[in-house]
């Protein structure tokens, strides 16, 4: 048995969290300038839309977490993708704006527990959870995990990608889809990380001699450098999703 338990209520996990949960990213993920100037008001306001995915015997085995946005169910109102949904979620809030959907911003398995069916435990948890706090509406931009090993190929293009048996080519669109969700739109920019050329080479291992497009480990799309002006940009593309 598994149980969801807010982030606020199990301090105790939260240094094995940090730890665990981290480990599968790319360091450059963790370097989107706008999310940084919003993250500090997301956790005061949000947290309480914070999971984490617990064993019977108290074994940590995934986390979670969300934002509250107001969208109209239109593609036309969706937002940006992920920094664009934390930015509407903080300034609504702000605004007083009464919000009617959760935006999955993030899920991840810890290593040594993947390929057991967590992930989709995890997601089919918080979003009861969420409806039943008043989000009926749950939407995902999902990061394709298969997409690094196309990174030339445009991600509306990657999206309509499938298998013989019509699921979605990308393993982790795939959960979401077995869960019930729906490709809605591609995200091009979903997230933009900007750093210096020594910033970029800390964060890839790579180096960059000459200014041009690179493909970076892990990266879903190119990385641009700039060695005239010292700065690399990339812009993450995403996946919208929607859920029953």
């Amino acid at each position: 048995m598994y149980e969801l338990i807010p982030v606020a209520e199990a301090p105790e996990y939260d240094e094995e969290a940090e730890r665990r949960f981290r480990e599968d990213w790319p360091e450059f993920i963790f370097h989107d300038l706008e999310v940084r100037k919003y993250s500090e008001r997301r956790a005061e306001y949000f947290r309480d839309l914070e999971f984490y995915l617990v064993s019977d015997d108290q074994r940590l085995i995934a986390g979670c977490w969300g934002v509250p946005i107001a969208w109209d169910g239109t593609i036309g109102d969706l937002p940006g993708g992920f920094t664009d949904s934390l930015v509407r979620a903080v300034t609504s809030y702000e605004e007083g704006v009464v919000p009617d959907t959760f935006v999955l911003m993030a899920a991840a398995v810890r290593n040594d527990e993947q390929g057991k069916g967590h992930a989709s435990r995890v997601i089919s948890a918080v979003r009861e959870r969420a409806a039943d706090g008043g989000l009926p509406q749950v939407i995902a931009p999902v990061r394709p995990t298969l997409k690094s090993s196309y990174p030339l190929t445009d991600i509306a293009s990657f999206m309509s990608w499938t298998r013989e048996d019509g699921l979605p080519l990308d393993p982790w669109v795939r959960t979401h889809v077995r869960l019930g969700a729906t490709i809605l739109a591609p995200a091009p920019e979903s997230q933009t990380m900007t750093g210096t050329v020594t910033d970029w080479e800390k964060w890839t291992g790579m180096v960059f001699p000459a200014s041009g497009s690179y493909v970076i480990p892990d990266g879903l799309t190119l990385l641009e450098i700039d060695r005239a002006t010292d700065v690399g940009v990339y812009r993450e593309p995403n996946i919208w999703m929607r859920h029953a």
